[in-house]
């Protein structure tokens, strides 16, 4: 895969993930701020941006999105294929809403 078509799928899934962390923020601010593990501020800001302002912002050269957990175990709670599997999705919900906030400036 060469670097522009790289670059490329980078912006549309920045574009994608910004719409959608858009239309959270409006629809729900409050489930917006928990599931995108964003802050009130984030929220208000992301709620704000016009479309010229979201498509600058996709066009980073970076991926604004990112793993919430860093811990294996949760990943293999979301991953892994089990009887039980409603209980380790409610058990992953709840170890990701202890994690603190990320403010990203």
């Amino acid at each position: 895969m060469d670097h522009c078509n790289l670059m490329d799928e980078v912006r549309d899934i920045n574009l994608s993930y910004l719409m959608l962390a858009q239309r959270m923020v409006r629809e729900d601010q409050a489930m917006a701020v928990y599931r995108l593990g964003i802050s009130q501020e984030i929220a208000q800001l992301i709620d704000r941006l016009s479309t010229a302002q979201l498509l600058k912002l996709a066009s980073s050269p970076m991926m604004l999105t990112r793993f919430r957990f860093d811990d294996g175990a949760i990943l293999g709670m979301l991953t892994h294929d089990s009887k039980e599997r409603q209980l380790a999705h409610a058990h992953s919900a709840i170890l990701l809403a202890g994690q603190p906030v990320e403010e990203i400036l």
